[in-house]
Order: structure tokens, then sequence, then C-alpha cells
């Protein structure tokens, strides 16, 4: 267990460096008000957990601690959104859709509500 979690926080903590250089980079050239780097962030962190996840079902070059420090970790440092698309996927791939509408629905209503909730208690 505690290899797991050293595992994992090594790729979180390259993950959530990464995170920060891409945003600090897209800040660099972007000025506008669409938030440029989280959009970033997400779709790259997309990318990597759709390239890790098809390596993991179709090639054995990936086994559990690939898994723990690129996909737990790594990912999960550098977006979390990743993870949350992927689920989407296999729901929409297993023809889950009530399932991948609900979660969809809640996550982003309740995501929302609970941002507000968190500033509304601070002010």
């Amino acid at each position: 267990m505690l290899k797991d979690l050293i595992i994992i926080g090594s790729g979180g903590f390259v993950g959530a460096a990464g995170r920060y250089l891409v945003s600090r980079l897209t800040m660099s050239f972007w000025h506008g008000a669409f938030p440029l780097g989280t959009f970033m962030v997400n779709i790259i962190g997309c990318f990597i957990i759709g390239l890790l996840f098809g390596l993991l079902e179709h090639t054995n070059l990936l086994n559990h601690n690939h898994n723990l420090l690129l996909v737990t970790g790594f990912c999960g440092g550098f977006t979390t959104f990743s993870t949350f698309a992927n689920e989407m996927w296999m729901l929409g791939e297993k023809g889950e859709w009530w399932t991948f509408a609900l979660y969809l629905t809640l996550s982003v209503v309740f995501g929302i509500l609970c941002v507000w909730a968190g500033r509304a208690l601070i002010r």
C-alpha cells in the first residue's frame, strides 16, 4: 500500500507541475476572458488518458505500477477532468445512457453549486 501511494504521489507531483507549466505558458500568450490554460490542460489530459487506457486495453505495455503512476498519479495530478471524460466514455460504450446523462448533469450542476456555496461561506 505504501509503495502504491509513493508511485501515485510521484506521478501526481509531475502531473501537478505539468498543469502549472501549461497554464503559465498559455497565460504568457493568451490574455482573453476564455480560460484557455485550464481548457488546454483538460483537453491534453483527456488525450493522454485516452492513450493510456488504449494501451492498457490493447497491449501488455503497461502494468499495475504504470497504471498507478501514469493514470492515477500523473493524469490525476494534471487534471481530474480526464478521469471524468474517460468515465463518461466508458458509460457510453456500455450503453448506460441514463447514467451517462445523470453523471454529466449532476457533475456540472453540483460542481458549480458547490463552488458557489464554498465561496458564499467565505464572504
